[in-house]
C-alpha cells in the first residue's frame, strides 16, 4: 500500500482555534517544521489543512470553524530532554499537567496541556535505568496507591474544557 511521502500509516489530526499559532508553538517547543506547500486556506481565510513535521511524524491540522465542537488532540511524543521541552512549552503558555516522573519501560514521562487544550504525553528515554519492579500483570498496579502519573491524568481529564476564544 503506497503511503504519501512524509506520512505514516496513522497520522494525528488536530483541530484548533488558531492553526497558525499552533504551528508556531510546535516549531518552538518540538523543533517542528511546517510543510508550507500543503497549507490550504479555506474560502473564509482560515486554514482548512496544514501539516507540521516533528521528527519522523506529521501532524495534520486545521482551524476549528464556528459551530464545530471542541475536539482536543491527545499526542504522544518521544523527546530527548523533557525538562527543556517543558520549559519551552511554558514560555509559550502551556501548562504542566504531570511533572517529569519515572515511568516503566525505561522512560520518564511528563504531560503538558497546550494553549489550545490538547494534551501532550512527553516520553524521555532514561539513559541509565535503575532496576524497575516487574509487573506480574497489566492490572497489578491497581492495588497500589495511585501514582502522580495516574492521578494527574485523572484530574486533568475531569476538568477538560475548550479554551477561551478571544
Amino acid at each position: 500500500m503506497p503511503i504519501h511521502a512524509g506520512h505514516n500509516t496513522i497520522n494525528p489530526f488536530a483541530i484548533v482555534p488558531d492553526a497558525a499559532s499552533f504551528i508556531r508553538f510546535v516549531e518552538a517547543v518540538f523543533g517542528g517544521r511546517e510543510s508550507t506547500d500543503v497549507r490550504t486556506p479555506d474560502r473564509d481565510g482560515s486554514i482548512i489543512h496544514a501539516e507540521i513535521v516533528v521528527g519522523d511524524a506529521t501532524i495534520m491540522l486545521c482551524d476549528r470553524k464556528p459551530g464545530w465542537p471542541f475536539t482536543p488532540a491527545f499526542l504522544q511524543i518521544y523527546i530527548p530532554d523533557a525538562e527543556s521541552c517543558l520549559d519551552a512549552a511554558i514560555e509559550h503558555d502551556a501548562r504542566v499537567v504531570t511533572p517529569i516522573s519515572d515511568f516503566y519501560g525505561g522512560y520518564r514521562l511528563a504531560r503538558m496541556f497546550d494553549p489550545w487544550h490538547n494534551l501532550w504525553w512527553l516520553y524521555e528515554p532514561i539513559t541509565q535505568t535503575a532496576p524497575q519492579p516487574e509487573r506480574t500483570s497489566n492490572t497489578d498496579w491497581h492495588d497500589a496507591k495511585p501514582s502522580l502519573v495516574y492521578s494527574s491524568l485523572m484530574e486533568m481529564m475531569s476538568t477538560l474544557a475548550p479554551p477561551e476564544v478571544t
